[in-house]
């Protein structure tokens, strides 16, 4: 058995380097459950139904990929689900050091809790939900950088809670 993890994050919106990660989990572990978290410094765009909405359509063609949505510590998460894994991406060195921080809280309030980073491939290297929001206001076809059946969604999304 390869084990359950989930893959935490803001999905705010999904971009293709979100499913870059998704698609590659998959491949590793008999269940990935990708969680739209809340994060209390940070200010979303996108309700948490949204959220939920865009990544089960990014994913249906997954199988073995689970979506939900939860207000709870990630580690309290994992306890509640039967997990142990922590998916995380990381694109660059920002990256590193507020993972590294993330990691040792982690660690200290569950040592059975394990984080497993995977970094984007050259492709989506540079995408990151506020680059998207920012070219929405600018561009109506972001199919590069985000699924392509949500591409209008996000977008008008975008624009009309932006402008």
């Amino acid at each position: 058995m390869k084990d359950i993890a989930v893959y935490p994050g803001s999905f705010d919106p999904i971009s293709n380097g979100h499913l870059d990660i998704i698609e590659r989990a998959a491949k590793m572990f008999d269940k990935v459950i990708v969680l739209a978290s809340f994060n209390a410094h940070k200010k979303y765009l996108f309700s948490v139904e949204e959220r939920v909405h865009m990544l089960k359509v990014a994913t249906k063609h997954l199988k073995n990929v689970e979506v939900d949505h939860s207000d709870l510590l990630v580690v309290d998460y994992l306890k509640k689900k039967g997990a142990h894994i922590i998916i995380r991406g990381m694109r660059n060195a920002n990256d590193f050091v507020s993972e590294q921080n993330l990691f040792s809280f982690n660690q200290e309030l569950d040592s059975n809790v394990e984080t497993i980073y995977l970094l984007p491939t050259s492709k989506t290297l540079f995408i990151s939900s506020s680059g998207i929001k920012e070219l929405a206001l600018f561009h109506d076809d972001l199919t590069k950088f985000v699924p392509e059946e949500l591409n209008e969604f996000i977008v008008s999304t975008i624009k009309q809670r932006l402008k």
